[in-house]
């Protein structure tokens, strides 16, 4: 994250990045430790930019602690409608392991059933099919190597794009970065 947080910076936003472990702690848990992150934040207004799980900690956030204060949130290559690849993993002891308790809600499909917060909502996609999750599924619709394009789609989202990237590289993407920009400053992704 610390490429998009510089980049992110230089369009002229203060950044915070907030580290929350995956492994041994629910998503309650970690939304409860982002809940107090934001509330020592001095700002009127508070956009969220969260990628892969990053963006459904956001979506737990809202969903446990509805946030008063506007911004706008962006969500990059996050699982909003599940992970066919982490479900597949999840059949091994090792793989729940390595997925650790953060993600036992969106494989049960509870996050799918949350509300989304009244406020502009963006997803960025990509459809470069390189990644770790071709291990695990053979996917015959537009994917980034991890998750379907389908699979990142929030239907509480005001607009989406989809960029030529893998779920990796879209990190690393300046017009990610870029369009990332524009979403929080003005509700929309450029075309």
């Amino acid at each position: 994250m610390g490429l998009l947080a510089r980049r992110l910076r230089r369009c002229g936003f203060d950044v915070r990045v907030f580290s929350w472990p995956t492994v041994n702690r629910t998503l309650a848990q970690n939304a409860e430790r982002l809940q107090h992150f934001v509330s020592a934040l001095d700002a009127e207004v508070v956009h969220f930019v969260g990628y892969s799980l990053g963006g459904i900690l956001v979506r737990a956030l809202f969903h446990y602690h509805p946030q008063p204060r506007p911004g706008r949130i962006v969500t990059i290559a996050s699982p909003h409608g599940g992970s066919q690849a982490a479900r597949l993993l999840s059949r091994y002891a090792l793989g729940k392991r390595i997925l650790g308790k953060c993600i036992r809600p969106l494989l049960e499909g509870v996050v799918e059933q949350w509300q989304a917060p009244t406020r502009d909502i963006g997803t960025l996609s990509g459809n470069m099919s390189l990644g770790l999750g071709r291990l695990f599924v053979d996917f015959t619709e537009p994917n980034d190597g991890q998750l379907t394009v389908a699979e990142t789609q929030w239907s509480g989202a005001r607009d989406a794009i989809i960029l030529k990237a893998s779920h990796f590289s879209v990190l690393f993407s300046r017009q990610a970065a870029d369009q990332t920009c524009h979403f929080l400053r003005t509700g929309c992704f450029s075309r």
